[in-house]
């Protein structure tokens, strides 16, 4: 982590000395639809949230640019389901809030003036991992909340793709969908929970859409 943390500081800090007279920077916020899929994952629901945070702009060629970004993004699923029990229907409410730093890299090709797609690496490190259940029947309900941390992995790695479109006063407005290439879980923790399940094949991976508005300079 700490290797991947200062190749992009130096990344940064290279294109920063090259372009500094033409940076745009700026910072976003906008809706999450986020999902894990996988193994053992046919349950499980989207679950929206949100990501904030901030960016750089660094021109290459005229049509071309690179586009760092630092950001919190709020990510997981959830899942709902019904039990009886003594006559009485349970209703059990899920949700698995997965937090990262996210470190998107993305790569960007003007089409039209203001109009760009883009592409790159994004590099996750999660801050929080956490289970929250709901049971409700019979007039009765619980909840509860567990730290999942050790559960899953510290880093996560995708890929990104989308658009964007810049308004000539700075304003802009992005589309784009992140798919996880690495396992989310921390297999030798759930080793330890499965007992003899072979657990070599248990991949789970992080999905999100997310929608975003934004203002750069």
């Amino acid at each position: 982590m700490k290797k991947l943390l200062l190749f992009t500081a130096v990344v940064l800090f290279a294109f920063t000395t090259a372009q500094s007279q033409e940076l745009r920077i700026g910072f976003k916020a906008g809706v999450n639809f986020a999902s894990i899929g996988g193994d053992f994952t046919d349950d499980y629901d989207g679950r929206t949230s949100f990501h904030i945070g901030g960016l750089v702009e660094i021109p290459i060629s005229e049509k071309f640019a690179v586009q760092p970004e630092l950001l919190y993004s709020s990510q997981g699923a959830t899942s709902e389901y019904s039990d009886s029990f003594g006559g009485v229907t349970f209703t059990v409410e899920e949700k698995l809030k997965l937090d990262y730093i996210n470190i998107p890299i993305m790569a960007k090709y003007y089409i039209i003036d203001g109009l760009a797609v883009e592409a790159g690496p994004q590099f996750g490190i999660l801050v929080s991992a956490k289970g929250e259940y709901e049971a409700s029947g019979g007039g009765d309900s619980e909840s509860d909340e567990e730290d999942l941390k050790d559960v899953y992995n510290t880093l996560d790695i995708g890929f990104g793709l989308g658009g964007s479109y810049r308004l000539n006063n700075g304003v802009f407005f992005s589309a784009r969908y992140v798919i996880g290439l690495s396992d989310v879980t921390n297999e030798d923790d759930f080793e330890g929970d499965f007992g003899p399940f072979d657990i070599e094949a248990f991949k789970q991976r992080n999905s999100v859409i997310q929608l975003s508005a934004g203002f750069s300079f």
